[in-house]
């Protein structure tokens, strides 16, 4: 029998999709473990599962611990059938206890741990404390208490003898009219030599104290393994915590590494283009001295400067005549200035030659310009000539 149990425990407790039980996948071993203990220490109490429905009327599939629990009431041992509902929550909450009367049982009103409907409520669900307490403790205070206020009672009329002692006028009224409000008083009229009312088939439950010893030392152990297992996983959660803040160094790291290398492959492209243009022009340069090799030793063999510079148009002559005018004039008035400070030339003097060449100065600037103009139009229109058969123009 302990064996299927914990069969029928791995096989429920294991199912996925929408067939697996919803308790969280943490705590599905702790579930098997209080439930197989629960089975050892009380075979009358088997598990199953069953739909349970909440009072907003959703309904879940759930393990469920169904069977009785032992009390012994005035030196006889007497069966309560329960059914103990392992609520989503569990084992981080208590579990959820009903009386489970068959129909020749009432539920004795007012109980003090069981309400009218069947729910049980002691003091041990309510200090429910995980994992300090399970469903082996949680059946041994169900019994104590049960054992001093029995919850249930027998509705048939126990058998009359002289050995028996009458029941009270309150319980015997109850036997007469099966729909009546029960007694408040436990059923004290039943011997400990009849057989006793329908709680069930009552056995003397002595447990043994190398199996308490076991229990016991087993619960230590889990609550030792469980702060052992929160201790590892604090230290393993700082370690994590330290190991992202190293992670999120590293990755600022990289993206300035990446910034740095992608400022390089800019300037290494910029100065590959430099480059090419530094090429392309010491190319042109080479192609001009190719080009100009023969004039420049024409040039050499001349006598005038003005003879070794060739200009392709008249306006381009005129152009180079006048700016080599105003520096020439340029060159005059700065000789004169050097030679006022030397003394060489009177002061008057040097003031009538000045206003002379800046007047001639000024024409030739004034032509420089006009011819700088003119030039200008007519790169303007030959590159619009250029520019005309290829957009239509």
């Amino acid at each position: 029998m302990a064996q299927y149990t914990q069969q029928f425990l791995s096989s429920v407790l294991s199912q996925r999709g929408p067939a697996a039980l919803p308790y969280a996948e943490d705590v599905k071993w702790h579930i098997r473990q209080h439930l197989v203990h629960l089975t050892e220490a009380h075979p009358s109490l088997q598990p199953k599962t069953a739909v349970f429905t909440h009072n907003d009327g959703r309904t879940v599939n759930l393990l469920q611990a169904d069977g009785t629990i032992p009390m012994l009431y005035q030196g006889v041992t007497y069966n309560i059938p329960v059914i103990i509902w392992l609520m989503e929550s569990y084992p981080t909450h208590a579990p959820l206890v009903f009386v489970n009367p068959t129909r020749d049982m009432i539920i004795k009103r007012p109980h003090p741990f069981v309400s009218p409907n069947g729910v049980v409520s002691i003091p041990y669900i309510h200090s429910w404390v995980f994992p300090a307490s399970n469903l082996v403790e949680l059946v041994r205070n169900l019994s104590s208490f049960f054992a001093r206020d029995p919850p249930l009672y027998s509705q048939r009329k126990p058998s009359t003898s002289s050995a028996s002692p009458s029941p009270s006028p309150s319980y015997t009224s109850l036997n007469s009219s099966m729909g009546s409000r029960p007694a408040a008083t436990p059923p004290r009229g039943y011997p400990p030599s009849q057989t006793p009312p329908p709680y069930g088939s009552g056995r003397t439950m002595v447990e043994d104290p190398a199996e308490v010893f076991k229990r016991n030392a087993i619960n230590k152990l889990v609550e030792s393994l469980t702060d052992h297992v929160r201790e590892l996983r604090r230290s393993r959660e700082e370690e994590m915590e330290g190991l992202f803040a190293v992670q999120a160094v590293l990755r600022t790291r990289e993206e300035e590494l990446r910034k740095g290398l992608k400022e390089m492959q800019d300037e290494k492209e910029a100065l590959e283009q430099q480059l090419q243009t530094v090429l392309m022009n010491g190319d042109i340069l080479e192609g001009w001295l190719r080009d100009n090799k023969g004039k420049s030793d024409d040039a050499a063999t001349t006598s005038s400067p003005e003879e070794a510079f060739e200009t392709c148009d008249s306006l381009s002559k005129q152009m180079l005549d006048c700016t080599a005018s105003d520096l020439a004039v340029e060159d005059t008035i700065y000789g004169l200035d050097r030679a006022v400070q030397e003394g060489a030339v009177p002061f008057d003097q040097y003031l009538r030659n000045v206003r002379l060449l800046s007047r001639e100065q000024f024409f030739h600037r004034a032509t420089a310009s006009k011819v700088r103009a003119v030039q200008m139009q007519a790169q303007v229109a030959s590159m619009a000539t250029r520019a005309g058969p290829q957009y239509g123009f």
